[in-house]
């Protein structure tokens, strides 16, 4: 595991208590998440691992505020952001998580610096700076010479790393990952996770990210494990029954 843990007085980035989701199928219910309490801590980088359908993307998706949970409750950064209207949730979205989901929602009539630079431009930045920071973070992610490409130009792992960068360009202070190194080979994969953790892990920031990639699992400083829509273990190392 990384050695770069911070004490237990650290901030708390994310506080869950209590949280349940429920989903309709059909006529039936299923109760997909189970009362589950978890401390997400700033200078960390969390890993969230379990089996496919244990409810690790519906966990995170409430944590940062696309999701609603049935019941319980969110702080994100000491704010309880199931108490805000919806549009305080989406303006505390823009200015405090980046996010880099599995889909990677590029927007298919631009290119690769623009679609990069997307969350600059709607925190109010001008075209060009915007543009100009979100080509150096694809420069970080060795994929500069795309900028001016489309997505359908690109392939999945080119793709998938714009997607990365338009999550770190605006510095957030949280960034949550689902699946960040699925599409890419073991050597980009490493880079992406030394960027997260250069960008996304400091003393007031945090990092969550679901994976099923075994190659990252001695980067994390925290995992949770899910089973079943419950937390099964939380804590430095992956158990040895995973």
């Amino acid at each position: 595991m990384a050695n770069t843990a911070p004490s237990n007085s650290a901030e708390i980035a994310i506080r869950a208590r209590a949280i349940a989701r429920d989903f309709e199928a059909g006529q039936e219910v299923i109760r997909v998440l189970h009362g589950i309490d978890a401390d997400i801590r700033s200078g960390e980088m969390t890993y969230v691992v379990g089996e496919s359908g244990s409810g690790k993307t519906t966990l995170i998706s409430i944590m940062c505020g696309i999701l609603w949970p049935t019941e319980g409750e969110v702080e994100v950064f000491g704010t309880d952001i199931y108490k805000l209207s919806d549009t305080e949730l989406v303006n505390f979205r823009l200015q405090n998580i980046g996010f880099i989901f599995q889909q990677y929602n590029l927007i298919p009539s631009i290119d690769a610096a623009a679609n990069a630079a997307v969350p600059l431009i709607a925190q109010g930045v001008a075209v060009e700076p915007a543009r100009a920071k979100a080509t150096e973070m694809l420069d970080a992610l060795n994929i500069a010479d795309q900028a001016a490409k489309l997505p359908r130009q690109l392939s999945g792992g080119q793709q998938q790393r714009v997607a990365i960068a338009r999550a770190l360009v605006h510095q957030p202070r949280l960034v949550v990952c689902d699946e960040p190194t699925a599409a890419l080979d073991a050597s980009s994969g490493r880079r992406v996770m030394d960027l997260l953790r250069e960008v996304a892990v400091a003393s007031d920031r945090a990092c969550i990210i679901v994976t099923h990639d075994n190659r990252i699992f001695d980067l994390a400083d925290r995992i949770l494990v899910l089973e079943d829509g419950r937390v099964t273990h939380d804590g430095t190392d992956m158990p040895e029954d995973h």
